[in-house]
Order: C-alpha cells, then sequence, then structure tokens
C-alpha cells in the first residue's frame, strides 16, 4: 500500500486517502492510514524504540478517496480536535451523483439523522423525537459541472457537521445518490469505490496558527 504525503512537520501530516483503505482499522491484518503513518516515522526515526504517535482527527469512509490531517503529538491533536469541534477546520469534497442538479449557488441541505447499528447506515428522519441519538446534518453544495450525456452531476460540497456517512445520505434523501454507492440506492457503478473525494482541506496550524491550506487535483471517470 502506498499513501501520498503532501505535508509533514514536527506536529502534523496530511496525506491523500486512497479509496478503499480505511483511515483506521480495528482488524490488526487490514492496511489503513495508521499504521501506514507509523510505519513511515518508525523509518524516519531508527533510534526512537517507542511507538510513534499518531492522533486521529477526523476520518473518510473506507470508499472515499482524499485528504486527512494527522497529528504526530498530543498536542497537536487536541488543537485540531478543538477546530473540528467549533468548524474552524473547513473540509471540502466533490461528488459525482446521479441524476441533474441546477444549483449554480451554493444550497443548503439541514436533515436530522441517526446511525442504524443494524444496518450500519445513516438514516434520515423527519420525526425528531422518535429517533434515538439524533443529530442536525448540515453541508452546502453548488454544481461543478452537469454531465447531461450521461444523466450525471458533479458537485462542490462544503461539510458543515461531520455525521456518520453525512454527505452520502443526505444526497441520496434528495434523490440524488453518490455513483457507485449501492449503500445508499445508487444504480450507476463506479470503478473506485464510490464518486465521492476529499479535494482541500482548510485548518490553523497547532503551533504557528497560520492557515494550512491543502487540495490534490482529481478527476472522476466518466459515469
Amino acid at each position: 500500500m502506498s499513501i501520498n504525503i503532501l505535508y509533514e512537520d514536527n506536529s502534523i501530516i496530511v496525506v491523500e486517502k486512497p479509496a478503499g483503505v480505511a483511515t483506521q482499522s480495528a482488524d490488526v491484518r487490514q492496511s489503513d492510514c495508521v499504521s501506514y503513518i507509523k510505519e513511515h516515522l518508525k523509518k524516519n526515526n531508527p533510534g526512537n524504540r517507542e511507538e510513534p504517535y499518531v492522533g486521529v482527527i477526523h476520518r473518510l469512509d473506507q470508499p472515499v478517496a482524499g485528504l486527512l490531517v494527522f497529528a504526530k503529538t498530543k498536542k497537536a491533536a487536541a488543537s485540531l480536535s478543538e477546530q473540528v469541534r467549533s468548524d474552524i477546520m473547513n473540509k471540502h469534497y466533490l461528488a459525482m451523483v446521479e441524476g441533474i442538479i441546477d444549483a449554480p449557488e451554493d444550497t443548503e441541505l439541514i436533515n436530522y439523522m441517526y446511525k442504524d447499528p443494524q444496518t450500519s447506515k445513516a438514516v434520515i428522519t423527519d420525526e425528531k423525537s422518535k429517533a434515538p441519538k439524533l443529530q442536525e446534518a448540515r453541508l452546502i453544495y453548488h454544481t461543478d459541472r452537469i454531465i447531461e450525456s450521461r444523466n450525471c452531476t458533479i458537485l462542490s460540497v462544503k461539510l458543515i457537521t461531520g455525521r456518520f456517512h453525512q454527505i452520502r445520505a443526505q444526497l441520496s434523501h434528495i434523490g440524488h445518490p453518490i455513483t457507485g454507492d449501492k449503500k445508499y440506492g445508487a444504480k450507476t457503478p463506479y470503478e473506485q469505490g464510490i464518486a465521492l473525494v476529499a479535494d482541500r482541506l482548510e485548518f490553523v496550524h497547532p503551533d504557528s496558527g497560520e492557515k494550512v491550506e491543502k487540495s490534490v487535483d482529481f478527476s472522476f471517470s466518466l459515469c
């Protein structure tokens, strides 16, 4: 397994996670981002016998590709985690969805959802009082490109809250599941898993206080 490292210093490391690789897996036999980073740190510090610290700040679903920042110190982890809680960290995605969405201006989606432990799916409900552990889910999207010949749309998505399977569930809820995402009703296959990528990440460096912006150029295979 190879993971592209976009940036690294004494406190943080930013990587591009490939689709199909877990952010962190409970199965020691399965390769994941955390184990890869630990091996990378061990190779760069052969004289240090202590297990490298890798703080998980946020996650991407296994079939989703894109940018993740990890902390190399507990101090950095605390700072970055607080940025997630305070909505200071900005996470941007591109999603190719089934059907045509003509939304040139930013459009906000607000839903209430919960995770169904039996199906391991995010469930959106309008009956707020009846759902267990209900959470508000918010995102903003606009149309990036319409591909009429393929009956699909590429959306620019800014995640406001970070709920389980949030983007996948919310876009499916409005009748436009992400291409390849059979779990949420997609009928069109996508060879790389699902057509969702975290292409841009913005946060404040935990040491310097300066804004860090990282992005990747990404093109979807035609649906």
